[in-house]
């Protein structure tokens, strides 16, 4: 994680631990929860990676920083933006909001492919600096060219929380509400690392998956009648 090659590995490891047991409880429950599981576990991976990076900041190792951050990006880039509205689109029991659900995710990799790949041909573009004990990603962006990174942090960050926030599940929307959270934090209190605290926090964030499909929180398996406005009474 953002903090240390130590806590990385270590929330890692905690967060592979949590999302394989969560889901081994989705296949008793319904393999419908398995990409919900999967987040945790990928986000854990991440922080493996960005252990990795703090490991070739403290040995001055400038092919283990582009690799691990490359790696790092991917996640960013390309896993959230996709991966997200695809576990709302599983669990999603209402055909116009998976419609819509789906085009997100369809949005999500053509703008990841088009953030992350210009990375792989230009790794120049993707620097690492230590900036408050903390890992700060200076990074180019093709779409720097033709308009404001603003926008494009707002297209990103859309891709990923509207899907759950139009859920027919109620906790599927507090998991939307989690991220919003997660995204003020950031940019109020921790942006001068963004990148990494975002991701970090996204990562610890993924627990509120592992609480959902633990308690069968979306009803897959009873799924009681919907109340008015097509959303579902949950426990």
């Amino acid at each position: 994680m953002c903090l240390s090659q130590t806590v990385s590995f270590i929330g890692g490891g905690a967060l592979l631990a949590g999302g394989a047991y969560s889901a081994g409880k989705a296949l008793q429950i319904n393999p419908r929860y398995l990409p919900a599981a999967l987040m945790p576990m990928l986000a854990g991976v991440q922080q493996f990676f960005e252990g990795h990076v703090w490991m070739g900041l403290n040995r001055n190792d400038p092919s283990m920083i582009s690799w691990a951050a490359l790696s790092f990006i991917f996640f960013s880039w390309l896993a959230w933006p996709v991966l997200v509205p695809l576990l709302a689109w599983i669990l999603e029991p209402d055909a116009r909001r998976k419609r819509i659900m789906l085009a997100f995710a369809f949005i999500g990799a053509v703008l990841g492919l088009v953030m992350f790949f210009p990375y792989v041909w230009y790794p120049d573009w993707l620097t690492v600096r230590i900036a408050r004990h903390s890992l700060a990603y200076g990074d180019r962006m093709l779409t720097d060219s033709f308009m404001p990174r603003e926008i494009t942090y707002f297209i990103y960050l859309a891709i990923i929380i509207t899907p759950p926030l139009i859920s027919s599940h109620y906790h599927m929307r507090m998991f939307g509400l989690t991220l919003i959270g997660i995204v003020l934090t950031t940019y109020f209190l921790l942006y001068y690392a963004y990148i990494s605290f975002f991701c970090f926090l996204a990562a610890a964030g993924t627990i509120h998956l592992i609480y959902i499909i633990l308690g069968d929180k979306c009803c897959i398996k009873y799924c009681p009648t919907p109340i008015p406005g097509g959303h579902y009474e949950e426990r």
